[in-house]
């Protein structure tokens, strides 16, 4: 219900112009008094930060939680989701049997946030929280990943988890998927959709382009 309720809100900022007054009582009804001081106070330093690399807050809905939990039934081990915004995703991977179970997020705000919650639900020593540049983390310790960044960003990341990740991780990508690679799983529809992708299957892929790639230069 909370998730629709911001969803809904949202639609209004961008159907309809309010004024001081009537954004106060919105933020203050619907919980999204923190994304406002986000908005006002940290997006001076978020311009800073390259334009393809820039990833606005938007929660996870409740279908694309659900989604993600789907693709990763019957798996275990360490579990990450990339820019984990409040934490949602990471608490309920923690409740599915994860561990450990670690969200990297670089808005100070939101961290705080989803340690919070985390409390709130019992689970704070059973989730980690980092502000810390996913660019700069070493991923190698981790089976299962969640990113539900912008296509700009995925292409850049795709390096990167090609990398460093163990042969046998699954990736699950929500709202956008990967621009050049195939999923082995899609589930939900629309904006819930998610994309899994087997890191395995990954490779032998990439492989095989590289393969044909050189060919054609001879």
């Amino acid at each position: 219900m909370e998730d629709d309720t911001q969803e809904e809100t949202l639609a209004q900022f961008k159907e309809k112009r309010l004024g001081g007054w009537g954004i106060l009582q919105l933020t203050a009804g619907t919980g999204l008094a923190v994304y406002a001081m986000w908005a006002g106070v940290l997006m001076p330093g978020f311009r800073r930060v390259p334009l393809k690399l820039q990833v606005p807050y938007m929660p996870a809905s409740k279908r694309q939680v659900g989604n993600v939990m789907t693709l990763l039934k019957g798996r275990s081990g360490g579990f990450a989701d990339l820019g984990s915004g409040d934490g949602r995703i990471v608490l309920e991977a923690s409740q599915q049997g994860f561990s450990p179970a670690v969200g990297y997020e670089l808005n100070p705000w939101l961290v705080r946030l989803a340690r919070f919650y985390a409390w709130r639900a019992g689970q704070y020593k059973k989730v980690s929280y980092r502000r810390e540049d996913l660019w700069k983390v070493d991923l190698s310790g981790y089976k299962n990943i969640s990113v539900f960044l912008a296509p700009s960003v995925l292409t850049l990341l795709q390096e990167k988890l090609l990398t460093e990740l163990p042969e046998d991780a699954l990736i699950i990508a929500g709202r956008f998927p990967f621009p050049n690679w195939t999923p082995c799983r899609i589930e939900g529809e629309g904006v819930d959709r998610a994309w899994a992708y087997h890191m395995e299957a990954l490779r032998k892929q990439n492989q095989s382009k590289n393969i044909t790639s050189t060919e054609h230069t001879r």
